[in-house]
C-alpha cells in the first residue's frame, strides 16, 4: 500500500503517470507497504494467462526473493524510477523516504532494487553516469542503498507513520532496532533474486 498523502498524475505521453505526494513526508517515513490485497502471482501461471493480463504483470509487478511477482493492487504500482529515487526498499516488505518529500514531488524507486529481468535504458538524468537498469544492480550498489536507508531510519521514530500497522512484527522490531542502534539488521541484498538458477 503506498502513502495515503499520494495522488496519481500524468506526466508526459512518455512517461505516462507518476506518483506525486499531496503534503509533506518526511524522511524515514514508510512510503509504501506490502499488504494482503497485493497479488503474489507464481512464474508458473505467467505464461498460462492471455497475453493481455501477462503485459500487465510484465510492466507494473516487481519480483521478490522467491522470483515470485508482486502486483500492487494501488498507485504503487505507478512509483516510476528515478537514479536518484527519494524512495528505497528494504528487507521487510516496505520502503522508506530516504530523504524528505515535498506536496507536488514526485515519489521515486530506483529500479534496480526490483528484481528486473532485463536491462533497459532510462531517460537521461543529471548527477549520475547510470542510463540503464540492470537486473544485478542490487548486487553492485546494494551498500549505498542499505546506507540510505540507514540513514533515514534515524527519524524512524519521530516522524508519523501511517502504514505502520502493514508491517509484520518481526520486520517491526528489525526497522525500530535499526533505527535505535544505527545498524541495519538485513540487506536489501537479501531480496535478490538470482534469474540465472532458473535459466539455465
Amino acid at each position: 500500500m503506498i502513502h495515503p498523502s499520494t495522488e496519481l498524475r500524468f506526466i508526459n505521453e512518455k512517461i505516462g503517470f507518476g506518483v506525486f505526494a499531496t503534503k509533506f513526508i518526511p524522511k524515514g517515513t514508510i512510503v509504501w507497504a506490502l499488504d494482503q490485497f497485493d497479488q503474489i502471482i507464481q512464474p508458473s501461471i505467467l505464461n498460462k494467462i492471455d497475453p493481455n493480463r501477462r503485459a500487465i504483470i510484465q510492466k507494473y509487478a516487481y519480483r521478490n526473493e522467491k522470483g515470485q511477482y508482486v502486483l500492487c493492487w494501488d498507485l504503487g504500482r505507478y512509483v516510476n524510477h528515478s537514479f536518484h529515487a527519494n524512495c528505497i526498499g528494504t528487507a521487510y516488505n516496505c520502503e522508506v523516504a530516504i530523504r524528505d518529500i515535498y506536496p507536488g514531488e514526485q515519489l521515486t524507486d530506483d529500479y534496480g532494487t526490483l528484481n528486473i529481468e532485463e536491462p533497459f535504458e532510462c531517460i537521461k538524468e543529471e548527477g549520475t553516469n547510470r542510463q540503464i537498469v540492470y537486473p544485478d544492480d542490487l548486487l553492485i550498489y546494494y551498500k549505498q542503498w542499505d546506507q540510505q536507508v540507514l540513514d533515514a531510519l534515524t527519524d524512524f521514530t519521530q516522524v508519523e507513520q501511517p502504514l505502520l500497522h502493514l508491517i509484520d512484527k518481526e520486520d517491526l522490531n528489525k526497522l525500530k532496532k535499526a533505527a535505535a542502534e544505527k545498524i541495519l539488521p538485513d540487506s536489501i541484498k537479501t531480496i535478490f533474486f538470482d534469474q540465472s538458477a532458473i535459466n539455465i
